[in-house]
């Protein structure tokens, strides 16, 4: 199967690149190497996709109409993962116009090139920002109700919706995965663990956003897992949640982050706008229908993290 990951060079991109080489897939990278974060950075994770196996790069911005059809028309590909978006919370609530482009008008255009290039299949990388805030209790599919806090989640909700108007005007495939905070090794440099990591290495504080606050951590190959699992899913139109299944507190994790750093300094500041106060996937769907099973625990994950990030300071 020949199958094109948007965002390929990003961090779930290149773990999700490496793994479908490894399956013995024809893998075809499309991205625009944003500056979100640094593109030394996204070109070093392209050479590590390189040392598990050959795919094929294409640097185009998907918020072109054209150039995106263009690249449907030129790869023909069998599938497409479209986890190419502008991340982040925070950066949404000082420029939300850019999330309607990049998370909105791009997946539009990615949905329409993929329905006129006779794409049987769509995975679309959501997030449990959808959800809003519920906190203290398991999220199932059907709990999203339009009740989102921050642009960044307003434009998942929305690329959803899209994702449900184009599987219908071109019957392809369509899974639409929720994924719960995503850590581990090339982790996002502005994710919690990643920076929580680094500033202990560094001997800096970390800054804790308002208290009492917890995550469904998991670990990117989990992540991965679902991908590949909904992948030949044939459903025409499927949501799940991908994630570990249970919430960490921010206590619990600082603890975890102590035992391997015991000078952390943490420095409690006020809740943050557009931040939820906790995350728990229930998924027990996915579990049902994909026999999905994360497999890392959050103390087996954020050693293996740490230890990765030890080897590799001079990428952090």
């Amino acid at each position: 199967m020949k199958v094109l990951v948007t965002g390929g060079a990003g961090f779930i991109g290149m773990h999700t690149a490496s793994t479908l080489i490894e399956l013995g897939y024809e893998v075809h990278i499309a991205d625009l190497l944003h500056s979100y974060y640094s593109l030394e950075r996204k070109n070093i994770h392209l050479q590590q996709i390189e040392k598990t196996g050959k795919f094929h790069f294409c640097r185009v911005d998907l918020t072109d109409r054209k150039a995106t059809a263009e690249l449907f028309t030129a790869v023909k590909p069998d599938a497409v993962i479209h986890l190419a978006a502008l991340p982040g919370v925070a950066y949404s609530l000082e420029e939300p116009l850019l999330y309607v482009d990049y998370d909105v008008k791009a997946t539009i255009n990615v949905l329409e090139a993929a329905g006129k290039s006779d794409v049987k299949k769509v995975v679309f990388a959501s997030s449990s920002s959808v959800y809003g805030d519920q906190p203290g209790k398991p999220l199932k599919e059907e709990m999203a109700n339009g009740q989102v806090i921050s642009p960044y989640a307003a434009s998942k909700w929305s690329a959803e919706s899209f994702c449900h108007v184009y599987a219908s005007l071109y019957s392809y495939s369509v899974s639409i995965l929720r994924f719960f905070t995503v850590y581990g090794p090339w982790g996002r440099p502005d994710m919690a663990i990643a920076k929580f990591i680094k500033l202990a290495m560094n001997g800096q504080p970390v800054e804790i956003y308002g208290q009492g606050s917890g995550r469904d951590y998991t670990y990117v190959d989990d992540i991965v897992n679902g991908i590949v699992l909904s992948l030949t899913d044939e459903k025409p139109f499927e949501i799940w949640n991908v994630g570990a299944g249970h919430p960490v507190l921010m206590s619990r994790l600082l603890e975890r982050l102590k035992m391997y750093f015991p000078a952390l300094e943490v420095q409690i500041k006020g809740h943050r706008t557009g931040d939820v106060t906790s995350t728990w996937a229930d998924i027990s769907k996915m579990t049902k229908d994909k026999s999905y099973r994360p497999t890392v625990s959050i103390e087996e994950g954020l050693e293996r993290t740490i230890k990765w990030a030890y080897e590799n300071k001079e990428y952090l």
